[in-house]
């Protein structure tokens, strides 16, 4: 591992593609990950891990099942492992994810969005 700065702005300019994050660096096994989301995503969780969403751009709304989050940018919200949430968003957000690696980003859940394998950007 080489030590490097990484610059959002620039890696989250560098694709268009919605709902398919890129891995941008790893920290004590977690990956650091960015991502572009417009509309809504499939309901799911994830039984062994949690979640960090930061927003740098745009507004998600973070669905749950008891009630609905408004995450803006500068501002983001942990998913506890368990917890089934929806993300959405009316304009395009970016956001910055912060997860184990190896993590499903569906949850498992069957989607054509699904992404296995995660490009290094």
């Amino acid at each position: 591992m080489t030590t490097t700065v990484v610059n959002l702005a620039a890696k989250l300019g560098s694709f268009t593609e919605h709902w398919s994050p890129k891995i941008v660096g790893e920290v004590n096994g977690q990956h650091v990950k960015v991502t572009k989301m417009q509309g809504e995503f499939v309901w799911h969780s994830h039984a062994n891990e949690d979640e960090l969403f930061l927003v740098v751009k745009g507004r998600l709304i973070m669905q749950l099942r008891d009630r609905t989050l408004t995450i803006d940018p500068g501002e983001f919200v942990v998913i506890p492992r368990g917890v089934e949430h929806c993300p959405t968003s009316d304009e395009e957000v970016h956001i910055v994810l912060i997860e184990p690696a190896g993590i499903l980003h569906s949850g498992g859940v069957e989607d054509p969005r699904a992404v296995a394998d995660y490009e290094r950007i």
